[in-house]
């Protein structure tokens, strides 16, 4: 069974239109340990909708976890119950999201005015679910003090039964700032996140939000976190993150260079291609492979121009690669 508090030392956040199972097969080629997240799938969307499609990924994703979104305690337990025959590691509440969507819907960030709803949800979802159930949330919203409700905030949410939560340290601006906005934006309070950690001792807290390098999760690891979550800087730079995460963050294996991960793809590509799929539904997220190494340039535009032409296929890969180390040599 996996140890999830030894896999969420290092993960790589749910982030829409992005960590689909493409995504995460080739993360996963860097990094045997780091914990894999969905994007966020609606409970409703699992239980209306096309559950192959939105739940569906390959083993070799493992340890992944499934995000989900809503409002309604019945709903998020049925949509619990659902997901448990995709065998997930671990099932996670979104009280983050700020997108006018989410909003649209009560759910996401604007949970975070509603502590005793958000506990009522996470028991229901506990009592359906055979594996772990987790929370990511911000530090606040709009108005709210982070310092007078954060800690209130948890104290319901570790009585439901949580055991593990995922903090993006910064608050989340309802009206006004865009979910982009929202991220970059509002100022992050790392000290906040760690006064909750010395307040709650037995949560397995991890960190999110702003953090750009394997040095920077590092650090906050060495200073008592639990773990560190990290999203765009992970996805644009995998080599430099997750390539190196597992000797480093768990002592264990040896980095994965960008070329050893992208070779590692070939037989999933074949595999894609041979189901029907099309090569850009997994060459646009090994864009950044080779970000910061010599000829990188060309490996994006080979692949940005021809990976969705009728007949690319794995030598539209190669002649990416062709083309990059002659400009690297």
């Amino acid at each position: 069974m996996t140890d999830l508090n030894k896999a969420a030392r290092l993960s790589v956040a749910p982030m829409i239109d992005w960590t689909d199972s493409n995504c995460r097969i080739f993360h996963r080629q860097f990094s045997r340990n780091a914990l894999l997240y969905t994007e966020m799938v609606t409970a409703p969307a699992v239980i209306h909708g096309p559950r192959a499609r939105l739940l569906g990924y390959r083993d070799a994703e493992h340890p992944v976890a499934l995000q989900l979104g809503g409002a309604d305690p019945a709903q998020l337990r049925e949509a619990v119950r659902i997901a448990a025959d995709w065998n997930y590691d671990e099932i996670n509440l979104n009280c983050g999201c700020p997108s006018d969507r989410v909003q649209s819907g009560a759910f996401g960030a604007v949970l975070m005015r509603q502590p005793d709803l958000v506990a009522e949800i996470l028991s229901e979802m506990i009592a359906a679910s055979p594996v772990e159930v987790t929370l990511k949330c911000r530090i606040g919203v709009d108005d709210q003090e982070p310092a007078d409700i954060l800690p209130a905030f948890l104290e319901k949410v570790a009585a439901s039964g949580v055991r593990r939560v995922i903090i993006h340290a910064r608050k989340a601006w309802l009206q006004g700032l865009s979910p982009k906005e929202n991220r970059d934006i509002p100022p992050l309070d790392y000290d906040l996140v760690f006064a909750m950690k010395a307040a709650f001792p037995d949560l397995h807290i991890s960190l999110n939000g702003g953090v750009k390098s394997l040095a920077e999760a590092q650090a906050l690891l060495d200073r008592g976190l639990d773990g560190v979550m990290i999203g765009r800087a992970a996805y644009h730079e995998p080599a430099d993150i997750l390539g190196q995460a597992d000797p480093l963050i768990w002592g264990e294996g040896h980095a994965i260079s960008a070329a050893e991960a992208v070779h590692a793809m070939f037989p999933v590509i074949e595999d894609h291609l041979r189901a029907g799929g099309r090569l850009h539904q997994i060459t646009r997220h090994m864009l950044g492979a080779f970000a910061g190494r010599p000829g990188a340039r060309q490996w994006r535009r080979i692949l940005s121009e021809e990976a969705n032409r009728d007949g690319a296929g794995l030598h539209t890969v190669e002649k990416a690669l062709a083309a990059m180390d002659q400009l690297a040599a």
